[in-house]
This record gives C-alpha cells, sequence and structure tokens, in this order.
C-alpha cells in the first residue's frame, strides 16, 4: 500500500504551515532564553539541623550581571511552613560564582533550609 498524497494545491499551504510553525518555536525558544539572560541563580548546596533553634544552610550562587543581591534563606518545618528567614547580602564580586554558609534561627525545630529567592 502506498502512502497517500496531498489533495493537489494543498501542498503549498503545508509547507507555509510547517515553516510558521517552525518560525513560531523559534521565537518562543529566543523569547525564553533572552528573558533569563543574565539573571542570578541560586542552588542550596548542604544544611544541617544544629538543634531546636538553628539550621546551617551552604549555598552557591551564579550572578553574571555583577550587581549586589539580596538572599533569602528559609528554614522550614515538617508542614513546610517558615520558622526562620534571614536576608544574605551578596556584595559586588571580581568572580560571577561565590559561595556562603549561613546560619538561621528559628522559632521552632526545622528539617530543612533552603534559600527562597535571590535579587
Amino acid at each position: 500500500m502506498s502512502p497517500t498524497r496531498p489533495a493537489p494545491g494543498t501542498l503549498k499551504w503545508w509547507v507555509i504551515g510547517s515553516i510558521g510553525i517552525a518560525a513560531g518555536i523559534a521565537l518562543a525558544t529566543w523569547l525564553g532564553l533572552s528573558a533569563t539572560l543574565g539573571d542570578p541563580t541560586w542552588q542550596t548546596t548542604a544544611y544541617k539541623v544544629l538543634g531546636d533553634e538553628q539550621v546551617r544552610v551552604s549555598f552557591q550562587v551564579y550572578n553574571p550581571s555583577g550587581k549586589a543581591l539580596t538572599c533569602t534563606v528559609q528554614a522550614l518545618a515538617r508542614d513546610f511552613g517558615s520558622v526562620g528567614s534571614l536576608d544574605v547580602p551578596v556584595p559586588v564580586s571580581s568572580s560571577p560564582e561565590s559561595q556562603y554558609t549561613v546560619t538561621v534561627r528559628t522559632t521552632s525545630r526545622a528539617v530543612t533550609g533552603d534559600v527562597k529567592s535571590c535579587s
């Protein structure tokens, strides 16, 4: 059985439609990547619960823009509610990547520590 052919006169619309879809995908990809270019990224590398009132959190920040930032580090309880928070200043540096370790004081025992945001 041979594959069916498009009806006469419709091939050009299939080509135009395919080109339009490819252009739309390329535009969406470009807009998505350009919207995040130069934005800081962060990653929590470790945490340790030191007791009922403290959590030590280690994290790294990648800041390609070189601007001063403030990162908010939070301690979370078992129900994911915040039991402590600390704003950490990230000064301007010659290197875009930097690492920090901070201790967050908590109101009750935390089960994890994490970086909430950097801006």
